[in-house]
């Protein structure tokens, strides 16, 4: 798509990060939403290394309103379906 990665988690179609592409992939072709977007400030954000990720990425001006739809999130949709083959 000659995107750069999105390391900030911004819901636009300038940078885009991995789970963000395979949702709205879903969304425009299919209308369906795979999985549940959240605000950054849903998430456990309190481990340690998690905290300094964050510090580094947005200094003090965390976006605690922005749009985020993680692996976890699409993994769990009840509209996807685990296949196997043999």
């Amino acid at each position: 798509m000659h995107k750069n990665y999105n390391f900030t988690f911004e819901w636009s179609d300038d940078k885009i990060y991995c789970s963000e592409l395979i949702w709205k992939i879903y969304h425009r072709a299919t209308g369906f939403e795979i999985g549940v977007p959240q605000k950054l400030k849903d998430f456990n954000l309190e481990h340690p290394e998690v905290k300094s990720i964050i510090k580094e990425r947005y200094k003090n001006k965390i976006p605690w309103n922005e749009t985020v739809v993680s692996p976890s999130a699409i993994f769990e949709s009840n509209l996807l379906k685990n296949i196997r083959i043999n």
